[in-house]
């Protein structure tokens, strides 16, 4: 282990507070050592990160130092436009927000695996088609990523996970609109997720967290040592799970090199404990690194088997064998990040004070025979502080590792910290910076592809410690938004989230401003369903206004356009299963409509271009009133309608 003092930058830090320093930390270590009935050796130190290593203040930024650059300004004026789409997982609300940056100013909401009355999204038969028919209400998202060609990001798709239903789900880029959601089998609670970069996305990869008996049907329930977990493989095109293959221990973050030959996933829980003090007892633990070819060519060769009633491919990928690599890591790994630059991975040690940083090239020489030891692909451990969780990457050869328990980011530079496990005397560390509080992810501009930029950097902290208006026992997250365009990194912004968004990507506009598209085309295979549907009933959806019954079955088709709906009322029959059809024929791109009927729990969003259907069973008799739930004209309270139910 590296002696810290050594690598305390000189300059940069200006009016870190050390009792917040220390209240934040000790509080941290107390909850662990309590949880765990044991204490982290190793790990602790004595409060100076607040004074030497601090970086700035919260309460003002002092004399400006040598060097140091004027912050970027987070200030986008009326009119003009966000430099960065930002993509933010919802957390446990299932959905995924869509945030300008560097304003910080939320811009939409898509909806994933939650229900959603303003679109209707688990309401209409075009959201329940993606849903699927076993509809879980709900979802924990945690990892969104872009779809990537040869390393850089290709505007295609948003992939994200469900860790609490184990799926995922992919997001059109052209229109923000959740188009595909499977499931997962065989595994349990998807947290990492991550693309093949190279040569395209390719592959989605995605790990089952929690070990359980496979087949899961009951059998096994008390034999922890039948338990296991796996690492899955999405077709990114078809959305089908191509493949998977088993592990020892269990598995967290995911990530992948930019060549197209490996994944690579931590494991916390090398020891298979079913318990918190029982997956804290090694030392160490591993990451786990997946030879692509080498499992397409075993399942080509049906070197698998298939479980239950799946017919996923199942590959063993336990210690020993050919498929895979097992890097012993300290201690409870978590985060995993590739380098922009191709040559290395970073995995961030938890529990330990250290990340590991390992050399995509030496993984070669390993399944190649070259290299005996897989501990001899790691090619540095800087040490950095106190709970290491994530790193992302400026493109200048620095990264900025999130610190959970010191409540800062540590910027250092890598090739400075190989240097020094190699025993030069150098400085890897270049400065920390304190957040508030607790950060877990952290994400730079462009950072996960080749085109890293190195001018934003967002911290996603889990505390906001009176740091905003009271909210009550559930208070906001903290996202704070950092510039480190210069030597320096200079706090800009924060703001308050609803809980809990777990990660972000930050994508330069230029990938999507264009091709994001301002109004449905007519032919979307979104709801092509639903037009081959009214075409089968001779009904054109754009001029079309009819009411078509099949025995008990209703179909009502009605064009919208400010300020009327081409159907000013409609009867059906109670019991009668209903099906509403409505086509926007609207040409003005802001002028989206809704439909909802009262007291029927109807709700949906058909903006220009969009047809969109609901149905439902009109179970109870009487007038009830449609209405446009989108504020489109003048006279917009007028544009309304009733179902007439008979008895």
């Amino acid at each position: 282990m590296h002696d810290e003092s050594k690598n305390k930058p000189e300059a940069n830090a200006e009016g870190a507070d050390p009792a917040r320093r220390n209240f934040m930390k000790n509080s941290a270590l107390a909850g662990l050592a309590g949880a765990a009935g044991l204490a982290l050796a190793g790990c602790g130190r004595k409060g100076e990160h607040g004074g030497a290593e601090g970086a700035a203040g919260h309460d003002g930024e002092g004399q400006r130092k040598h060097g140091e650059h004027e912050a970027a300004s987070d200030h986008v004026p009326p009119g003009q436009l966000d430099e960065y789409y930002g993509f933010w997982s919802g957390g446990q609300s299932g959905e995924v927000r869509l945030v300008g940056v560097p304003s910080m100013r939320e811009l939409m909401r898509i909806p994933v695996f939650n229900p959603d009355f303003t679109i209707g999204w688990g309401v209409t038969n075009e959201s329940k088609r993606v849903l699927g028919p076993n509809f879980p209400p709900g979802g924990d998202c945690h990892h969104p990523h872009m779809s990537q060609t040869d390393g850089h990001y290709d505007g295609r798709y948003i992939f994200i996970n469900d860790k609490a239903h184990t799926r995922v789900a992919r997001i059109r880029c052209d229109v923000m609109r959740t188009d595909r959601i499977i499931d997962v089998p065989n595994v349990q609670a998807i947290h990492g997720l991550r693309v093949q970069r190279a040569p395209r996305t390719g592959y989605v990869f995605a790990n089952g967290e929690f070990m359980i008996p496979a087949p899961n049907d009951g059998r096994d329930l008390e034999d922890p040592k039948k338990y296991q977990t796996m690492f899955s493989a999405i077709d990114g095109d078809t959305m089908e799970v191509a493949w998977q293959v088993l592990v020892d221990g269990n598995l967290d973050n995911t990530e992948a090199d930019y060549a197209g030959k490996y994944a690579i996933s931590t494991c916390y829980n090398s020891e298979g404990g079913l318990d918190l003090p029982g997956t804290m007892q090694a030392e160490r633990d591993w990451a786990v690194v997946f030879n692509i070819a080498r499992i397409e060519e075993a399942v080509k060769q049906g070197k698998f088997k298939t479980i239950g009633d799946s017919k996923v491919p199942v590959l063993d990928g336990r210690h020993g064998s050919a498929l895979t690599l097992y890097i012993p890591i300290p201690k409870n790994p978590h985060g995993i990040n590739a380098s922009p630059d191709g040559k290395y991975v970073v995995a961030n040690g938890k529990l330990s004070p250290t990340v590991s940083v390992i050399e995509w090239s030496r993984i070669d020489d390993c399944f190649a025979g070259k290299l005996k030891d897989p501990r001899d692909t790691v090619v540095a451990e800087p040490e950095l502080g106190l709970g290491p969780l994530h790193t992302a990457y400026d493109g200048r050869g620095n990264a900025y590792t999130t610190l959970f328990i010191d409540s800062q980011i540590a910027k250092w530079n890598i090739a400075d910290a190989i240097a020094a496990h190699n025993g030069k005397k150098v400085n890897y560390l270049r400065q920390k910076i304190d957040v508030a509080y607790q950060p877990g992810h952290c994400h730079t501009s462009m950072g996960e592809s080749h085109d890293a930029d190195g001018k934003w950097l967002v911290s996603l902290n889990k505390f906001s410690k009176d740091r905003f208006l009271p909210t009550g026992p559930l208070h906001p997250d903290n996202d704070q938004l950092i510039d480190i365009s210069g030597e320096t990194m200079k706090l800009v912004a924060d703001g308050p989230v609803y809980a809990e968004p777990h990660d972000v990507i930050l994508l330069h506009r230029r990938l999507l401003i264009d091709k994001v598209k301002k109004s449905w085309e007519r032919d979307d295979p979104f709801f092509a369903e639903t037009v081959a549907m009214a075409k089968k009933h001779g009904v054109n959806v754009l001029s079309d206004s009819k009411v078509i019954r099949e025995g008990r079955k209703v179909f009502v088709y009605m064009t919208s356009a400010a300020p009327i709906f081409s159907l000013g009322s409609f009867k059906v029959k109670k019991g009668d299963e209903v099906t509403v059809v409505v086509t926007n024929i609207d040409a003005v791109e802001d002028v989206s409509h809704g439909f909802c009927i009262v007291n029927y729990g109807i709700n949906m969003e058909i903006s220009p271009g969009a047809t969109a259907s609901a149905t439902f069973t009109a179970d109870k008799a009487g007038v009830f009133w449609y209405y446009c739930t989108f504020f489109c004209h003048a006279m917009h309270m007028e544009m309304s309608g009733r179902m007439l139910v008979e008895a």
